[in-house]
Order: C-alpha cells, then structure tokens, then sequence
C-alpha cells in the first residue's frame, strides 16, 4: 500500500482515447480537440528541440506533416505541471509518433522538463 501512495495518479493508470490535432506548437506540443474542448498534449518521455534552437523547425515540420488535421490514437498519462495531457501518439498499430521523433534524428529520449518537479 505504501508503494502506491509515492507513485503520481498518471502512473496508475493510462486512458486510450481518439482527438483531432488541431495545432502543431513545437515537436513534442500538440493541441487537439478533444470531446469538442481543446486540449494540450505534451508527448511522453522525449525532449525536443524549443523555438529558436538547432533543429526546432524541422522537428516540429516533422510533426505537422505525420498528424496535424489528422485524428490520432493518444495513451495518455495524466496531466504535467503546466497542466498539459502526457501522451504517447499512436500512428498505428506498431509505431508511436514519440518513438519515431527518436528515430528519426529530431528528439531525444529523456524525461521531459515538463514532468520535473
């Protein structure tokens, strides 16, 4: 019991659900729309480059190109301290958006600055 009391309520359970991206703000910030509210998603585990940094433009054209106007599958994981849905974006059956940033040279694999205490 003691366990369950140090881990935050996101890590006990994660909810599927399906949301239209309505806007791309950088690689790892989407707003989607979401029981008919916007919504904003910050995508889990990995850091990309901010606005105005090395590789920023081309990480969030990555993005936009992949799900921007396009419904997509969210795993989500609670809210961030900016009060931002934690997400993993399903592209399909086998291939999360998160992964593929990684993969293709944009991201890095980390733990965010937005779940930092």
């Amino acid at each position: 019991m003691f366990i369950l009391l140090l881990l935050s309520p996101g890590m006990l359970s994660a909810e599927e659900w399906t949301a239209r991206v309505v806007n791309v703000h950088d690689a790892d910030t989407v707003v989607v729309l979401h029981n008919g509210k916007a919504e904003t998603i910050r995508l889990n585990s990995i850091n990309c480059p901010e606005a105005g940094e090395p590789g920023a433009e081309r990480a969030r054209k990555y993005v936009s190109e992949a799900i921007a106007g396009k419904n997509v599958k969210l795993k989500t994981y609670g809210k961030d301290r900016y009060g931002r849905t934690i997400a993993d974006i399903i592209l399909d059956k086998d291939r999360l958006l998160n992964q593929e940033l990684v993969r293709s040279g944009n991201c890095r694999w980390g733990r965010s600055r937005a779940m930092l205490p």
